[in-house]
């Protein structure tokens, strides 16, 4: 028999059935390639790390996530292809233009939107 392993099932609270979970190998058999993608470039959230750096440091979002992607200020300067000063200006400011943030977002391998914290 081929049926799929490791599923979990999740209760609601009335006790009946509500979620199931399956293995990221069959999701991927089961549903077409374009949508599998997307799902996996549409993540916006926040790691609970980034939001503590933020919070706890009071780190601006792009500080924060450049410390939890363990890079330097002159490893994201130098794959916007900027100096590392002009680097250390964006990320200091409290809100960058749209643009800015789209470019540093593509140098730290994240959504824009998850600069908009």
């Amino acid at each position: 028999m081929n049926a799929p392993t490791k599923i979990q099932i999740i209760n609601g609270p009335d006790g009946e059935p509500a979620f199931v979970v399956i293995p990221y190998a069959e999701y991927v058999k089961t549903h077409p390639a374009e949508l599998v993608a997307r799902d996996a470039t549409e993540d916006v959230s926040v790691p609970h790390d980034v939001v503590a750096l933020m919070l706890e440091q009071q780190m601006t979002p792009v500080r924060a996530w450049r410390e939890y992607l363990r890079l330097t200020q002159t490893d994201v300067a130098a794959k916007m292809g900027i100096t590392q000063s002009a680097y250390a200006q964006m990320e200091a400011a409290p809100k960058n233009r749209k643009a800015t943030r789209e470019k540093i977002a593509a140098a730290l391998g994240i959504q824009p939107e998850q600069l908009d914290v």
